[in-house]
């Protein structure tokens, strides 16, 4: 291996995906049907499933089903195929990697693709300060490490963390979740310490973005005491809570709170970073540099990878093996990574999210003209929501949520839910969905809205 990891030279394969949905069975189709009942038989019934449809091959923003439904995929798996399915960089550099090393362990043995990975997020993450990065598996491991972070480096114990917030199934990442069902009923004791406050919800409070952080404030100092605080642990733009777009100037009163009260402030950027909102981190579009930015998901294309990237000072504060594990950083995971970097850089994919904001918000606006349930379109890049409600008593329609996404996915558009109250049904496509892609989509949504 030189010294510098080359670029990667793609041959482009042949894909035998259509470019477009089809629905040829019922949903599920028989195929899907008895694999079902297989799965039913062995994997627990706490793994549930979206849509029981059994996925065979995917590429771009198309999924398709081992009955040969082709669906256009609007969830790019929660965030994680967010340069789309089967990316050609990624696939190559991966094949590359599995024939040079799959396994080592960094902590004892190195290698230079985890340091490149490194480089990459100290490159791209806000801010120009000196920066170092930990690698881990997945965005709740991730979330564990960055408060395991602060606490050493602050030699304080308590984490704060917003209301509708949502970071991970751990023990101590469902002790920092807003909403219990499902995520949390059942398995407690939960890790201690944890003090959720009121967050910046504008279509709920109204208030703008300097009053709720004052009384985001105002909450954590009475209750908790500045003083106590290592950490708190942000979403720029909320996931599992409903892509919650806080109102301007509300995460900058939070930072400049935290850095004069000596509180690390982490932008959790699992979901919403990595290109997805036209930036490759959204804190950029709030004017935020985090002492501690989050990544996962997006970050290799599919492959199981996350990161913990930092303020050298606070980085260096854990002892040496004091972090690490034994999958964390894999070899073939990193040079994916590299892949996905590359390919925002190279092909301009950072366009890509703005462009899909503009095709994507005018249209699901103009659905909100049409239909009163639709009391908001929010959202930035390719991170776009719609909260449903009764338009008179601005109850939450989560029945409505429920039926959309189940009429759309029988005419083979996969939606996902999310919001507190599950009222609200979010857009988080990879960067390869086509305008046409798009448009074909708002009509389905379109039929399935008249439907209701």
């Amino acid at each position: 291996m030189t010294d510098t990891l080359a670029p990667t030279t793609v041959v482009p394969p042949e894909h035998d995906v259509p470019s477009q949905r089809r629905v040829v069975t019922a949903i599920p189709g028989p195929k899907s049907v008895a694999l079902q009942e297989r799965r039913a038989a062995v994997v627990s019934d706490g793994v549930s499933s979206a849509l029981p449809v059994f996925i065979e091959k995917a590429h771009g923003a198309i999924l398709v089903d081992v009955d040969g439904n082709a669906f256009l995929d609007l969830g790019a798996g929660i965030g994680v195929t967010t340069i789309g399915h089967t990316d050609d960089a990624v696939v190559a550099a991966a094949r590359g990697q599995l024939g040079d090393v799959i396994h080592t362990l960094f902590t004892i043995t190195p290698y230079e693709e985890y340091v490149r990975v490194a480089e990459l997020l100290a490159q791209h993450t806000p801010g120009t300060h000196a920066k170092k990065t930990v690698l881990v598996n997945s965005g709740a491991e991730a979330v564990e490490n960055a408060v395991k972070i602060a606490r050493k480096y602050t030699r304080r114990a308590g984490v704060a963390v917003l209301e509708h917030a949502y970071h991970g199934r751990t023990n101590l990442t469902m002790a920092m979740n807003f909403k219990a069902m499902p995520y949390s009923v059942g398995f407690g004791p939960f890790a201690g310490d944890v003090y959720r406050a009121p967050n910046s919800y504008p279509l709920h409070d109204g208030l703008s973005g300097a009053d709720a952080a004052a009384r985001t404030i105002a909450y954590l100092e009475k209750t908790v005491g500045a003083s106590d605080l290592a950490c708190l642990v942000v979403e720029p733009i909320q996931g599992e809570g409903g892509f919650v777009v806080p109102a301007d100037g509300y995460l900058p009163a939070l930072q400049e709170w935290c850095t004069a009260n000596g509180i690390v402030f982490v932008a959790d950027e699992i979901q919403s970073g990595m290109a997805r909102t036209g930036a490759y981190f959204a804190s950029e579009h709030f004017g935020l540099v985090p002492d501690l930015v989050l990544s996962a998901k997006g970050i290799a294309g599919g492959l199981p990878l996350a990161g913990v990237t930092g303020r050298a000072e606070i980085m260096d504060a854990a002892q040496p093996g004091g972090l690490g594990g034994t999958f964390g950083g894999n070899p073939v995971a990193c040079a994916a990574a590299i892949a996905v970097f590359e390919r925002i850089e190279q092909d301009d994919l950072l366009a890509e999210g703005a462009r899909i904001e503009k095709a994507l918000k005018p249209a699901l606006e103009g659905l909100q003209a049409k239909y009163p349930v639709i009391a908001e379109v929010r959202g930035i890049g390719a991170m776009i929501a719609i909260e449903l409600a009764d338009p008179e008593t601005h109850a939450p329609r989560a029945d409505a949520v429920s039926a959309i996404a189940a009429a759309a996915a029988q005419q083979g558009v996969l939606l996902l839910t999310a919001g507190t109250y599950g009222n609200v049904l979010r857009f988080l496509p990879s960067l390869a969905v086509t305008d046409a892609q798009i448009a074909d989509a708002i009509s389905v949504l379109d039929d399935c809205f008249a439907a209701l």
